[in-house]
């Protein structure tokens, strides 16, 4: 079958049971899943790069035994010889980005020797999407006893590339936003003046923390404009404070206390 016969049957290249998976435990495993059915790809690894310099693996799964070590390897240093990084900042604000195909040549001989002929990586490719200032880098594998990737699955990869970057995205930006609202909801039970509010003024003000509008809130918490924004201006006269500037002044004093105490 010709590739471009392949990418246009929507069966060949359905990711909706990785879509389906955002913000859920098992979507490591969906999506591992999805990859090698559509194809091939035997492992995948996913790094967070930010203008900054900071590099964090988020996800390794899949074949690869070493991983593990080499999402650690690539986030502590190599991150900064890897030769698809001015692409990837050259990208930012473009949309989704397909890098380079794989040829050995590209990298440095420790690079190399470490990332591919130690680990067994035969080939990869790779895609990566730009959010919140945060460089999603999608990177898929294939080892020795799979052999390199065949150019329909090539093409495969560069129809789903999209949805598959904008879906990691999702799924990580979700985690981030979860473990956040854990913090605030343990930060506003715990510490007064926070703690002093009622749990519907508590509910409010920390979305309004982490970035919601008062209309987002009032869908998230089934409640009216009205409602949202009465109880917005009830937890600030209780707090004694006028503005969202004041709220987040409020949460920064404890958590900087906090970690005096520490």
């Amino acid at each position: 079958m010709r590739p471009h016969a392949m990418a246009s049957n929507p069966a060949a290249c359905d990711v909706t049971p990785a879509v389906l998976a955002i913000g859920r435990p098992d979507f490591p495993n969906i999506l591992i899943d999805t990859l090698r059915r559509q194809a091939g790809v035997g492992h995948c690894m996913v790094f967070a790069l930010t203008r900054a310099g900071s590099a964090s693996c988020l996800l390794d799964v899949g074949n690869i035994p070493t991983g593990s070590d080499l999402g650690a390897a690539y986030a502590g240093q190599f991150h900064e010889s890897d030769p698809n990084r001015d692409a990837l900042f050259e990208g930012e604000g473009s949309g989704p980005i397909m890098l380079p195909s794989f040829t050995p040549r590209m990298y440095g001989a420790r690079y190399r020797k470490i990332f591919f002929n130690d680990s067994d990586i035969v080939d990869k490719c790779a895609t990566a999407i730009w959010t919140g200032g945060t460089c999603f880098y999608v990177n898929f594998y294939r080892i020795t006893s799979q052999g390199r990737f065949a150019d329909t699955e090539r093409a495969r990869l560069q129809t789903i590339a999209p949805a598959i970057g904008a879906s990691v995205a999702r799924h990580f930006q979700q985690a981030a936003t979860a473990t956040a609202d854990q913090n605030l909801a343990t930060l506003f039970a715990t510490r007064a003046p926070l703690s002093a509010l009622t749990p519907r003024e508590q509910d409010v003000c920390r979305r309004i923390l982490l970035g919601f509008s008062s209309e987002a809130i009032s869908q998230e918490l089934g409640i009216s404009l009205h409602s949202t924004l009465t109880y917005r201006k009830r937890a600030y006269e209780r707090l004694g404070i006028c503005s969202q500037n004041e709220l987040f002044a409020i949460v920064l004093g404890l958590l900087a206390g906090a970690r005096g105490l520490n």
